[in-house]
């Protein structure tokens, strides 16, 4: 495989730093909410429920911004 393929293969867009930080803010405020929401007591301490609720925003993520979600 050509170098120049291999490298089209790996694209991934960029957006510049201040743009990714505005359009994660609302699932980082989500994420933040849930957490407040456990140590107050509203929601059980639970490693499952926080797993789930974490895969749900994940995929939010990722189904609302596509290509421009972020990636771990």
């Amino acid at each position: 495989m050509s170098a120049t393929l291999q490298r089209f293969m790996r694209f991934e867009p960029a957006l510049p730093q201040p743009a990714q930080d505005l359009m994660s803010l609302p699932f980082d405020t989500a994420r933040a909410q849930y957490a407040n929401a456990v140590r107050a007591g509203l929601v059980a301490r639970s490693l499952l429920a926080s797993a789930r609720f974490e895969r749900s925003v994940d995929a939010l993520e990722k189904l609302s911004y596509g290509l421009f979600a972020r990636r771990v």
